[in-house]
């Protein structure tokens, strides 16, 4: 046979898989399984360690990520202290979400008058998704300030707190912003009235019906006027007696 010069892969090839290089090993610093097995005490010490190191911002994610399930109110102020590290808010708004009890409410709270920019934001967004209505107020103060970002977060977060404190913020705050953060108040206001239906049917009627103006941008206005007529026909239909 002719030897071409080329070589046969396949006999090169040890067998049963040698040739498949072994994963390279974990650093010990980098392991979540020893930090998950901590009990709350021994987490809240690790938030609280100095240093801005991969390895430190790892240890601090994986303690937030377990305080967010076995965390108690003690676990708050550690948390709530790294809401301004941007290398840490994330993780640490992670764990005070999911914590039942006031206490995460009242440190994102406290927060708004803390923070700034693109923290601020999540933190507003965390407040968000808890639907703190003793937030309403200090969320309101924000639809007017000159970060349009932070004042279009907060409109949002008004509209998901819902309520008639949050209606008439809304209401107020689309006579006085413009443009893009008015265009997010009409859709706060739009959320904040189909939620207050069940509670509220004259108040969420009244607000549809504010959204149904001309000025309201078009995507927040058809919406707004579609849910306004479906409500008023609720409104007329017979309802069947009781026990019917």
């Amino acid at each position: 046979m002719q030897n071409t010069g080329q070589t046969n892969p396949t006999a090169q090839r040890p067998a049963g898989g040698a040739a498949r290089r072994a994963k390279p090993e974990i650093p010990a610093e980098f392991k979540a399984e020893p930090i998950e097995k901590l009990d709350q005490a021994a987490l809240i010490r690790i938030l609280g360690e100095p240093g801005s190191e991969p390895a430190t911002i790892f240890r601090k994610a994986i303690a937030c990520k377990r305080l967010a399930v076995i965390g108690t109110k003690e676990a708050v102020p550690p948390l709530a202290a790294l809401l301004g590290d941007d290398r840490a808010s994330d993780y640490a708004r992670d764990a005070l979400e999911s914590m039942p009890g006031p206490a995460a409410d009242d440190a994102l709270r406290a927060a708004l008058l803390k923070l700034k920019g693109l923290l601020l934001i999540g933190a507003i967004n965390s407040i968000r998704r808890r639907r703190d209505p003793k937030a309403v107020e200090p969320l309101g103060k924000l639809l007017d300030g000159a970060d349009a970002a932070v004042a279009r977060a907060a409109a949002l977060a008004v509209g998901e707190i819902g309520g008639p404190v949050a209606a008439k913020t809304l209401q107020r705050a689309l006579g006085t912003t413009k443009g893009a953060v008015r265009a997010d108040v009409a859709a706060g206001a739009l959320l904040c009235a189909d939620r207050m239906m069940a509670e509220d049917r004259k108040g969420a009627l009244a607000l549809f019906d504010l959204l149904s103006q001309p000025d309201i941008p078009s995507n927040v206005r058809m919406p707004a006027m579609h849910l306004r007529m479906a409500a008023e026909t609720s409104l007329k239909r017979p309802r069947p007696a009781p026990g019917q």
